[in-house]
């Protein structure tokens, strides 16, 4: 099956080049949607229209009042750059910080913001005290550049990174077993996702969290994914280390992220580069460094405001209810199984309780670079952008729900991997 290249330019704003003749056209399926599900909100976000969006896990848009709140932050700047940055700009990030940590169930000195998760990884596993011989243990579900820095983190110390393989589809048990395996008398660190990058599986860090604090291994939480796309509440997990985006399924614009560190940890906790605040300790040592664009962090509270407003635990609901239907409308059109959901059965009415889902793609070799030329392919003739990624010899396509999907969209992505797959 041939895949155009990656890195080939696309057409002027992303416009299909070909179109299956099996496709409906989009807008005369989607018009109906809004009647039937009063969350349909595509005009509250600054999509392309003639673009199917079915990555937001990855790259999440953002909400217009919160597109606006940014933009009046971004003029106030503008208008009196040294009045923002020496006398507003500290007490603006306090606040947006203070909004983020009571979202996230975390004390008001427990949270602090940077620009995104794998930034969190970075100060954590830079301000921790490894030695020769120590071990970091983590999955093979782990984000890559998040793997790739405990590596560089443990060569440093002469320490060593363990990977615990995971089932995609292992249940709770089996996934804390597998990890628990791994634990030697030389883990200092595990490093563990909340919901993976590539796989999109929900791990129980609850129950991971408790079960390695009990064996001395201090936790990191990778949250990329979690802040909006599930309740996450950091005091009663009690992880010693956790990061998580907000520009995600919080939808707040993009580079906006919180850190958060244990009390008896945080003294500790370096950002990096330091900071002007870092006198104050955490969390005010991460919030002014270099001369960096806060604007996205100062209107993160205008976009946990648009989902309150509309109710957080609606909101997912009903994300994760079309994510499941979008899962299994396009397994059954390509003739897959949509059982590699990275699931047990939780007792969900939708399945897993989250707003992303897994699909097989054969057809497509599993390999990094095939994966990303289809992903491309899918953008560039098709409008539609939705990832393809290999992972341990399978090749996996993954599809996201937002507010601004409707089950017309997964119909369209069915369509073309129907006729694209069949050549």
């Amino acid at each position: 099956m041939a895949v155009c290249a990656a890195g080939k330019a696309p057409p002027d704003r992303f416009r299909p080049t070909a179109v299956p003749s099996t496709i409906i056209p989009m807008d005369q399926t989607i018009s109906a949607a809004a009647a039937e599900d009063p969350l349909y909100l595509p005009d509250q976000w600054a999509l392309d229209p003639k673009v199917t969006y079915l990555n937001h896990g990855a790259f999440g848009s953002v909400p217009r009042p919160a597109l606006a709140e940014r933009r009046r932050w971004q003029d106030q700047i503008d208008a009196n750059p040294m009045g923002f940055y020496r006398r507003v700009m500290d007490g603006a990030i306090d606040r947006s910080r203070l909004a983020t940590a009571r979202f996230l169930g975390a004390d008001d000195e427990g949270v602090g913001l940077c620009l995104n998760a794998t930034t969190g990884v970075g100060a954590v596993l830079g301000s921790f005290k490894l030695a020769p011989g120590d071990r970091i243990l983590t999955t093979d579900h782990i984000y890559g550049p998040v793997l790739w820095a405990a590596q560089v983190a443990a060569q440093r110390a002469g320490a060593e990174v363990d990977v615990a393989k995971v089932s995609l589809d292992g249940d709770d048990e089996e996934t804390v077993s597998a990890v628990l395996a791994e634990v030697t008398g030389d883990t200092r660190l595990a490093i563990i996702d909340h919901i993976s990058s590539s796989t999109a599986k929900l791990f129980p860090v609850e129950r991971l969290v408790q079960a390695l604090k009990e064996r001395g291994v201090k936790v990191l939480v990778d949250a990329a994914h979690a802040p909006g796309a599930v309740d996450v509440n950091l005091e009663e997990l009690g992880a010693d280390y956790w990061t998580g985006n907000l520009h995600k399924w919080a939808c707040a614009p993009r580079g906006t992220a919180a850190i958060y560190a244990a009390k008896e940890l945080r003294d500790g906790l370096e950002s990096v580069p330091i900071s002007w605040r870092r006198p104050q300790g955490f969390p005010h040592s991460f919030s002014k460094i270099a001369t960096a664009d806060v604007t996205g962090w100062l209107a993160a509270p205008a976009s946990l405001k648009f989902f309150e407003d509309l109710g957080w635990e609606a909101v997912r609901r009903r994300n994760n209810a079309l994510a499941h239907a979008g899962q299994h409308l396009i397994a059954a059109e390509i003739g897959v199984s949509a059982s590699l959901e990275s699931m047990p059965d939780r007792g969900e009415e939708n399945g897993y309780p989250i707003p992303m889902r897994l699909l097989p793609l054969p057809g497509v070799t599993a390999t990094r670079e095939a994966a990303v030329a289809f992903t491309d392919r899918l953008a560039i003739e098709y409008a539609i952008e939705c990832p393809v990624d290999a992972w341990n010899g399978q090749t996996l396509l993954r599809i996201s729900a937002q507010l601004y999907n409707a089950i017309a969209d997964y119909e369209r992505l069915a369509a073309v991997l129907k006729e694209t797959l069949a050549r």
